[in-house]
């Protein structure tokens, strides 16, 4: 299919499973103020990472082509590192025109701060599962120790948080952190002990309490992957002559599942009362 041209006044797409991406989108808007975003949450089609490649595929698919076709979007942001693994060459291969920005977990820069050399990574079983993840782990496994552990209803249990009165529901996302963090090994700044570790799907920047509560005070530096994203979407739209200027900054806010749960994450973690 053919699309228009890009526009630098269209707005950026930005997609996850649910509502983790919106911590991508968090970095995105302190990184790109002027620019305008839409985000979905697909959340009625979630987990990606628990339902196989082939789902997330479709999915990442289905959401591009509607995000182009709605919005006619400029640049796409895929802030679900199971989408990313499982889809983004193929996108990239559907959609040339289209700057496009995935997130995966981020090793090289776990593996530089590491004074230990060991360094853990948690994301859900896709993302870990993948290809594209062992591929990941191969070319740096040289420069250290990295101990990957999947997290299954980590991401569902966060989004569950969200939806309780008064958001003071987090024993579920507690128990989960504990149950994983505690499978993985020593933690803190002995030299066999995991001193860093990643944060690999989205969704787990929101839960950073609960995963601290799990290292019951062991030195240990958490590395996420929004700031980067941001950085590096600015860099391409730079290079394609599409950053917006002088525009009035909005973000719309999309999902295929529960709208209200959507506008309380955005409320709490972006500070937007009255999303349009």
């Amino acid at each position: 299919m053919e699309w228009p041209p890009l526009s630098a006044g269209a707005p950026i797409g930005v997609f996850d499973s649910g509502i983790g991406g919106l911590s991508v989108l968090r970095a995105l808007r302190s990184v790109l103020p002027e620019e305008r975003f839409v985000y979905l949450a697909d959340s009625g089609h979630a987990p990606y990472g628990e339902r196989g490649e082939a789902h997330a595929v479709a999915r990442a698919f289905a959401v591009t082509e509607e995000l182009r076709r709605r919005y006619a979007i400029k640049a796409l942001v895929i802030a679900c590192n199971t989408a990313t693994t499982a889809a983004i060459d193929l996108l990239r291969t559907e959609h040339p025109d289209l700057p496009l920005v995935g997130v995966e977990p981020a090793v090289k820069p776990a593996l530089a701060s590491s004074r230990s050399g060991k360094v853990g990574v948690i994301g859900t079983r896709g993302t870990l599962a993948s290809g594209r993840f062992a591929r990941l782990i191969e070319s740096w496994s040289s420069e250290g120790e990295i101990v990957s552990q999947p997290c299954d209803g980590l991401a569902t249990a966060i989004e569950d948080e969200i939806s309780a009165p008064g958001f003071k529901s987090g024993a579920a996302t507690d128990a989960l952190c504990e149950q994983y963090i505690r499978g993985m090994g020593d933690f803190g700044d002995g030299a066999d002990q995991i001193d860093t570790l990643v944060l690999g799907c989205t969704h787990y920047v929101f839960a950073e309490p609960s995963i601290k509560r799990a290292l019951r005070g062991a030195k240990v530096r958490l590395i996420e992957t929004g700031d980067a994203v941001a950085r590096q979407t600015r860099r391409l739209l730079e290079q394609r002559g599409l950053l917006g200027k002088g525009g009035q900054a909005r973000v719309d806010l999309q999902t295929t599942g529960d709208a209200s749960l959507l506008e309380a994450a955005a409320e709490r973690w972006l500070g937007i009362r009255n999303p349009s």
